[in-house]
């Protein structure tokens, strides 16, 4: 009988408190609910206030500390646009001088090209073949001018410019500088 007395009591007095913990657990969750709440709303005003409403219930001194506030978050806000811009510039930079860089490279390469070719069409080039490089050459690099001549061309026998060729070759003959068989 001592023995069913003790679990009697025993039961009896740990239901009382898990009873008595469960309303203590239940004040302080309500307890934190209205903080979080009031927390709640006063971040909710605040955050109005920051947006220019509900500014009517503020005096001077919270006003003052509001536009304080204000002007701190825009500084903070321009000093970090600017610290990206800045790093933004300077990665644009370092991409501007690699492509200088890579151009300055190319256009070696561009002119070791253009000497290798040229020295083998001087080399091993022959006719119209190396003719025909070298006015391509001397085109692109502007070398080659139009000259200024008549450019009617007459097709036919003319006795007056015959005469005049037959002359020079007689005097070059003369001279010495075209050999017999060439006339």
């Amino acid at each position: 009988m001592l023995k069913t007395l003790e679990r009697y009591q025993k039961c009896s007095y740990d239901t009382l408190e898990v009873n008595h913990s469960a309303k203590e657990l239940e004040q302080s969750s309500y307890r934190e609910y209205s903080k979080l709440k009031g927390k709640h709303e006063s971040l909710q005003r605040y955050q109005r206030q920051l947006l220019g409403e509900d500014l009517g219930p503020l005096n001077i001194n919270e006003l003052e500390q509001l536009e304080h506030q204000l002007e701190t978050s825009l500084q903070q806000i321009r000093s970090t646009k600017t610290q990206s811009m800045l790093d933004q510039l300077y990665d644009l930079q370092a991409k501007e001088k690699l492509w200088l860089d890579a151009n300055i490279a190319l256009e070696g390469k561009l002119n070791e090209i253009y000497r290798e070719n040229h020295i083998q069409s001087s080399w091993a080039c022959g006719g119209e073949q190396c003719t025909s490089y070298a006015q391509q050459n001397a085109q692109s690099q502007g070398f080659l001018q139009p000259l200024d001549c008549n450019s009617t061309l007459q097709i036919g026998y003319n006795p007056e410019v015959s005469n005049q060729m037959n002359a020079a070759t007689h005097d070059q003959n003369v001279t010495g500088l075209i050999p017999g068989w060439m006339l």
